[in-house]
């Protein structure tokens, strides 16, 4: 039996989605629903969650099911914000973390992994793979990869939030890394509301899930390419295995935005919202701006992933010249919609 036959008949499933809401509810929030005014773009933003990215859903989701296995260090690659969540993950759990971060992470990000207590190795972002497994082999250390399984089914939470609060929804927007949040997303998505559009946003200059999507076979592009981008989150140079077996399942479509569409979209969730959004976290929302009128009728939900944002960062720079830090959010009255 090939890999991807393997793969497929290992598919995270709704029931394996609700199964991770359960399990992670304790450490993550439920995020809301914010309209943008004037428009039908349905906001839910991640950047409220512990860490400040969604990622702490599949983060603890695996960390959670390693640690009742006996399982006491772990370990992953990432370019930040699955580091920080991993980071937080472990220091819940009792468990030791080693996260390796390329060497243009962003400050804010390696001092969060550090400061939840994770030891955290820098090296160029062309061998964080190969020294997460080099390091995985000698400390005897469990490698959590950004797309697996577990990680995929906790990312799915946050789909199976979406279809009850807005059950109209006509698409949905995800920014795309490696796939495991548009992966989850969709599995969640597709359960509860098998008409709803399930489309992934990813910036121009690291546009290698589009163009797995378009052929047809997952496509990678050197780091040369993907590191181009201002959204650091979504630099991955291709699609995880797993995600990409999802992907190709039940995702209905991919698009790209502009560096400028990313930039202005940031603006706007801050400007409208009050949400500070890394550039990777305005990705979706810029999707929405540059092909809203491409997308079909109804609501449209856009998936804000995460607000790290590093100090000077261009995308980061707000109106009236202020610059967002990556504090958390204050909560405010939200405007939901409650199926």
């Amino acid at each position: 039996m090939s890999v991807e036959d393997v793969l497929r008949t290992t598919l995270v499933t709704a029931a394996d989605v609700r199964a991770a809401a359960a399990r992670i509810a304790p450490y993550v929030r439920r995020t809301p629903l914010l309209r943008l005014p004037g428009e039908r773009l349905w906001v839910k933003p991640e950047n409220r969650q512990p860490t400040r990215s969604f990622k702490v859903r599949g983060a603890v989701n695996a960390v959670v099911r390693l640690a009742r296995q006996g399982v006491r260090h772990v370990i992953a690659q990432s370019s930040g914000n699955h580091a920080q969540a991993i980071a937080y993950a472990a220091a819940e759990q009792g468990l030791r973390a080693t996260v390796v971060l390329p060497d243009t992470a962003p400050e804010l990000k390696v001092s969060a992994a550090r400061r939840l207590g994770a030891e955290v190795v820098i090296v160029p972002p062309a061998l964080r793979e190969e020294a997460c497994l080099a390091l995985a082999d000698r400390f005897g250390a469990t490698v959590i990869g950004s797309d697996a399984f577990d990680v995929i089914a906790g990312h799915g939470s946050a789909g199976a939030e979406i279809v009850p609060d807005l059950p109209d929804a006509g698409s949905v927007l995800v920014p795309v890394c490696n796939g495991g949040l548009l992966a989850g997303i969709a599995v969640a998505v597709k359960a509860a509301g098998p008409a709803i559009r399930v489309i992934g946003v990813e910036p121009e200059l690291a546009a290698d899930g589009a163009a797995s999507f378009r052929s047809g076979a997952r496509t990678a592009w050197p780091v040369e390419l993907t590191y181009r981008t201002r959204a650091d989150g979504l630099r991955a140079p291709v699609l995880g295995a797993l995600a990409w077996e999802h992907i190709h399942r039940y995702v209905d479509d991919m698009v790209t935005v502009t560096e400028d569409a990313i930039d202005a979209a940031a603006r706007l969730l801050h400007r409208e919202l009050g949400e500070r959004a890394e550039p990777s976290g305005a990705v979706a929302t810029a999707g929405y701006l540059a092909h809203q009128a491409h997308l079909p009728p109804g609501p449209v939900v856009a998936v804000l992933s995460g607000g790290n944002v590093a100090t000077g960062a261009a995308p980061a720079v707000l109106p009236g010249g202020d610059v967002a830090t990556g504090a958390q959010p204050p909560m405010r009255p939200e405007v939901v919609e409650q199926g």
